[in-house]
């Protein structure tokens, strides 16, 4: 029977098909607090997913660590879950407007390579990552972003159906993929835990061959 657009067979080898034209691009981001409008970017990083042999993985890695744009606002708080020091020249920051525009370049040369025709944002609460981005974009006048305006893809949300959770740490810990606490909070070890997550998400519907996966079944209960 020839795979119709929605069977295993196609899914599994046609990043195009399996999210109708989408090219998934998971990212991460550090900020100095939650305002989206007045915090500023610290860190960016992304991860770009391929399939290979029938599995969806990891190719490639990037990660800049940016500038605070001028006018914007650092909660201290935030700062110290971070461990991020704005002002460390070894830190190499760049602007907003360099980091991502290099981001743009190599999201597009993905994209050509998977025959996509747009990119989807991939994050853990990606809410807050998609905020940040579009603030930056707007306050850098950068119109020609690959992403998708309001779409995303939210691995937090996957989590909770898949594994029954929606913290990064414990999701992760409850799909096999380990977790190292004392790395979280920068931008490219989360990002790479997220893609593992989704990937392992995406593999593991795929391998089910059914419009579900199938529940870990209840370890029995003790007797009286």
């Amino acid at each position: 029977m020839t795979p119709t657009s929605d069977s295993p067979a196609e899914l599994a080898t046609d990043m195009a098909s399996r999210f109708r034209g989408f090219l998934p691009v998971v990212i991460d981001l550090e900020t100095g607090g939650f305002d989206a409008q007045h915090n500023a970017i610290l860190e960016v990083a992304m991860v770009q997913v391929a399939f290979a042999a029938d599995r969806l993985t990891i190719t490639d890695r990037w990660q800049r660590a940016i500038q605070p744009y001028p006018g914007s606002t650092l909660d201290p708080a935030s700062l110290k879950v971070t461990g991020i020091d704005p002002t460390d020249p070894d830190r190499g920051a760049v602007s907003e407007s360099t980091a991502f525009k290099e981001m743009f370049k190599k999201i597009r040369i993905a994209m050509k390579t998977a025959s996509c025709q747009r990119a989807i944002l991939v994050a853990h609460n990606a809410a807050f990552d998609q905020q940040f981005m579009q603030q930056s974009f707007i306050r850098n006048d950068l119109k020609r972003s690959p992403f998708h305006p309001f779409s995303f893809i939210d691995t937090a949300s996957l989590a909770a159906v898949t594994f029954g959770h929606t913290v990064l740490s414990e999701a992760c810990s409850r799909a096999g993929i380990d977790f190292d606490a004392s790395r979280a909070h920068n931008a490219l070890y989360d990002a790479e835990r997220t893609a593992e997550l989704f990937c392992e998400i995406v593999n593991r519907w795929r391998a089910s061959g059914s419009t579900a996966i199938p529940p870990t079944p209840p370890s029995p209960a003790p007797l009286p």
